[in-house]
């Protein structure tokens, strides 16, 4: 079926530099000069006007001739920035300062491994790079790979101390500040103009460079924009909000979609404050709370499940808090109630559905009859943002009826470019101006989506699907509520050789730990049995772990799970 979105449509997008979009507007000549940025461990603030300053000196050091201390980066040559680091202002500085100046970059993990940072420098083929000091070491080993062109005298220090001579952001600034050089203007930028890439976080092989353009980020900030306006009559955040301005804690990585829009791209359509965190602690992310009485939470839902079981969250006055925000990832209706219980009863617990591929979102939940369309169903992911329209599609490639299961395909201005240098997954993924989710979905005639798996999770068994997550949400309903966490995924044991049967690892909740391990996987087999068909049963196995790991947006790993487990099998079986 064909779903259009029910916001009004987009108005044409400016062939500009995204940067025009987000200074320099006359609403903002009104604004007071505010503090947009405030560095937690540091304590370094920074005030609207400065965050101006910073950037134009960046671009001007990026731009500057080297005889001047800068990279003579014009825009022009065939060049692509890596950055490697965590949360801080500089990161924030050296993404607008590159966007300035039209020269792309590449956002590579924080938290990447030799052999992972290896793939992404040879993937993302980056020309030079900004990393901070504490990583350093960790790039000099991989770029001793043969296959990584990048050089030492080529790689620069983006957050930290430099040692040894290396260059750094901070030292080309104060270069072309002493040398009072003349402030680089913003660079024009066409709508298929390549911003940044960003890894996509899929969940199998390896990962994969998705090129964003300055159209997209365009797109998508007037998307944000149509979307606040038309929530804003049915939000009582405003009210409660009264003169104040939105603070946030900055903790998402920058190096993803989420964070990067919700802290750099879309920070300046509105004052507000962000207090920036190098990463996720939980300990330090509850203090911040009261203590800068932030209002907005923007979280995953790996980060809101760590929240409502921490040992101090009963403890941490939230009063503050009008808005949580879940995104990237799906969230459990379960796990938004236990969020929303902890709030205030004004306070909105608001979720979403994107990806890379689609910049950063695709559907919204809307509120209670919001666009004339009611009160959306509880279990409903949400709607269609402006400027998109939906496909829902079977295996044969024919269109699902209201109702029916299948694979969601979006299209719209916010659509990447495609995979850089990736025609064969360009070719699966990016269809006759479709992008292909990979995501199971259905839909209703309303026009609400409903998720229903990670397509690329779902099982086959006896010639019919299993999904997880349905097995997952099983689990997760036992009377006892004996784990707070589970992934099931499809390991061998089945028919075939090649047919998977589905494992569950689970994490014990308090209830679980008194009840014993032992006793919960028997509760839990005789529950899910009672629950479910026979060719769903975890005829694999259910597995007590510590945790389940996921990605720094949120989404469950269980390629690893599965890997663990089979190579434990391969060794058992070696034994015998």
């Amino acid at each position: 079926m064909l779903v259009k979105s029910p916001f009004p449509p987009l108005p044409p997008l400016p062939e500009v530099n995204v940067l025009n979009i987000m200074f320099g507007r006359p609403d903002q000549a009104e604004w007071p000069d505010y503090t947009i940025q405030i560095e937690e461990r540091t304590g370094r603030k920074r005030t609207y006007k400065e965050l101006i300053g910073r950037m134009e000196s960046g671009a001007t050091a990026l731009a500057a001739n080297v005889s001047d201390g800068g990279l003579a980066l014009n825009g022009d040559a065939d060049e692509m920035v890596g950055l490697l680091g965590y949360n801080s202002l500089e990161y924030i500085d050296i993404v607008l300062s590159l966007l300035r100046v039209t020269t792309p970059f590449a956002l590579i993990s924080s938290h990447s491994t030799r052999f992972e940072l290896v793939h992404a420098l040879k993937l993302t083929k980056a020309t030079r790079l900004f990393v901070d000091a504490k990583l350093l070491k960790n790039v000099l080993s991989a770029i001793e790979d043969p296959d990584v062109h990048l050089t030492a005298d080529k790689i620069y220090i983006l957050h930290g101390q430099p040692t040894g001579g290396r260059l750094s952001f901070n030292g080309m600034i104060e270069k072309v500040k002493r040398r009072k050089l003349p402030i680089q203007p913003i660079r024009p930028a066409k709508k298929d103009t390549i911003a940044y890439l960003v890894m996509s976080s899929g969940t199998s092989g390896l990962p994969k460079a998705v090129m964003i353009s300055h159209g997209n980020i365009i797109c998508s900030i007037l998307q944000g924009i149509f979307v606040g306006q038309h929530l804003e009559p049915y939000s009582s955040i405003k009210a409660q909000m009264k003169d104040r301005h939105p603070i946030t804690v900055g903790v998402l990585p920058m190096f993803h979609s989420y964070g990067l829009h919700v802290y750099i791209l879309r920070a300046t359509l509105a004052p507000a404050t962000y207090v920036i965190l190098e990463k996720w602690s939980p300990t330090q992310y509850l203090k911040a709370i009261p203590k800068y009485k932030v209002t907005h939470l923007t979280l995953v839902p790996s980060l809101v499940h760590t929240l409502v079981n921490h040992p101090d969250i009963k403890s941490t006055d939230l009063s503050s808090v009008l808005s949580v925000n879940s995104g990237a990832a799906y969230l459990p209706p379960e796990l938004a109630s236990r969020m929303g219980a902890l709030l205030k009863k004004t306070s909105e617990v608001v979720q979403g559905y994107g990806l890379s591929e689609a910049t950063i979102s695709a559907l919204t939940r809307p509120l209670d009859k919001m666009l004339g369309m009611g009160v959306p169903p509880s279990d409903t992911t949400g709607i269609l943002i402006p400027g998109l329209d939906a496909r829902i599609v079977r295996d044969d490639g024919t269109d699902a009826e209201p109702g029916e299961v299948g694979e969601l395909w979006l299209q719209g201005c916010n659509v990447a470019l495609g995979y850089w240098n990736n025609p064969e997954a360009n070719a699966k993924t990016f269809v006759d101006g479709w992008l292909r989710t990979g995501d199971q979905f259905r839909a209703d005639e309303k026009g609400y989506f409903f998720f229903a798996d990670r397509g690329k999770d779902t099982l086959k068994v006896s010639g019919a699907q299993v999904s997880p997550k349905e097995i997952e949400d099983v689990l997760f309903a036992h009377p006892e509520k004996l784990i707070s966490d589970v992934s099931v995924a499809g390991v061998s044991g089945g028919r075939t050789d090649d047919e998977k049967v589905p494992r569950a690892w689970i994490v014990l909740s308090r209830a679980g730990k008194k009840k014993g391990a032992a006793a919960t996987i028997k509760a839990l087999e005789e529950w899910h049995q009672q629950s479910l068909s026979k060719y769903k049963w975890l005829r694999g196995g259910i597995e007590v772990v510590k945790d389940i790991p996921k990605t720094p947006t949120g989404k469950t790993m269980r390629r690893v799970l599965q890997d663990r487990y089979e190579q434990r099998m391969k060794k058992a079986r070696a034994k015998l």
